[in-house]
């Protein structure tokens, strides 16, 4: 048997804002740039197709500036909470207790956090005392399938195992007051902050299924994504050229691995795709929109949540969990992170 996506929860921690609101405090915090500049910053978050964003913290805390060590208290603090909220939730979901896992892995790249938090809630849930731990910190963006395709090589070798996949991003905690370039404007307008939990397992149900996996590796391309740790904190790094770099290798992602399991594009009828952004996620549709496929479930968690990297692409699995998808259907997980690299993932409901 072929682990199984068992269920999923997600949560968003309690402050929010529309991006009208937030432009308000964006023209407030770039007052004293240039008229052209001014613009820019506006344009961008006028256009990032993000309606809403949640924060760990209040939107005044957001533009405060503070300490690296201030900033990374918030995200520690507020953070575990979160996770635990939704380790909770999907728990209940799937109908087990915390005692029924036998691994955790958690992702997060926003912050800093040693022991990790599965440390944390392994003692607030009273986890079994030989629960096997692994935390993921740098594969941004792409953790989410990361963590999935770990599950995935776990659950595979050890049969009648449990999972829990945790993932915790507060991209606002790495906001930078005094920086006023283009990638922190763009990172802003983008990205949320949110948590999810996705456990996998064994089970007679019809749920998405994990086929087969995969992990493909730009060469040479370090310098496309991540962070530049500084004395005031995680400075984001965004190459402009990375949805052209993804279109370019699309193809090569894509096509080789579905041959290697027989499957045809046309026979993918769900796409679980991480929204990168705005022009990810356009360039993704216009390439899927061409084999009259769609990404309407990625597009609508871009919008009502933003990127909240790591966790986002479990927002959207979650949708697909609500939905009622026939046995045998074929699906497709994908994201883009670090390295810089592409992790997918082909399911099938069975």
């Amino acid at each position: 048997m072929n682990p199984k996506v068992l269920a999923v929860a997600s949560a968003t921690p309690e402050h929010s804002e529309n991006t009208e609101d937030i432009i308000k405090y964006v023209e407030r915090w770039i007052a004293d740039q240039d008229e052209r500049t001014q613009k820019r910053f506006i344009k961008v978050f006028k256009n990032a197709r993000v309606s809403r964003r949640y924060s760990i913290m209040n939107i005044d805390e957001v533009f405060t500036t503070m300490t690296f060590e201030e900033r990374n208290n918030i995200y520690m603090e507020r953070g575990i909470d979160l996770c635990e909220e939704v380790l909770v939730n999907a728990l209940k979901k799937a109908d087990l207790q915390a005692t029924d896992i036998d691994y955790i892995i958690t992702t997060s790249c926003t912050g800093i956090m040693i022991p990790s938090v599965d440390a944390y809630l392994i003692n607030r849930l009273d986890m079994r005392t030989d629960v096997v731990r692994m935390p993921i910190t740098e594969m941004g963006c792409a953790a989410g399938v990361s963590a999935t395709i770990y599950a995935n090589d776990i659950l595979k070798a050890n049969p009648g195992k449990k999972v829990a996949i945790v993932a915790f991003e507060s991209p606002t905690s790495t906001f930078q007051t005094e920086d006023y370039s283009m990638t922190n404007a763009v990172s802003s307008a983008i990205f949320g902050d949110g948590a999810s939990c996705m456990i996998m397992g064994d089970s007679q149900e019809v749920l998405p299924a994990v086929i087969d996996t995969q992990m493909y590796h730009f060469r040479d391309e370090l310098h496309m994504m991540g962070f530049a740790l500084k004395n005031s904190g995680l400075h984001i790094i965004l190459d402009p050229a990375v949805p052209n770099k993804i279109e370019e290798h699309f193809p090569k992602i894509i096509f080789p691995f579905l041959e290697k399991n027989n499957i045809d594009v046309a026979d993918l009828g769900h796409f679980i795709f991480h929204p990168g952004g705005k022009k990810i996620v356009v360039m993704v549709e216009d390439l899927i929109g061409k084999i009259g496929k769609n990404i309407d479930d990625t597009k609508a968690v871009l919008d009502q949540f933003g990127n909240m990297s790591s966790a986002t692409v479990l927002f959207v699995m979650e949708r697909f969990l609500k939905k009622d998808i026939k046995k045998g259907d074929y699906g497709l997980m994908l994201s883009f992170g670090p390295g810089f690299s592409a992790q997918t993932a082909l399911l099938r409901w069975e």
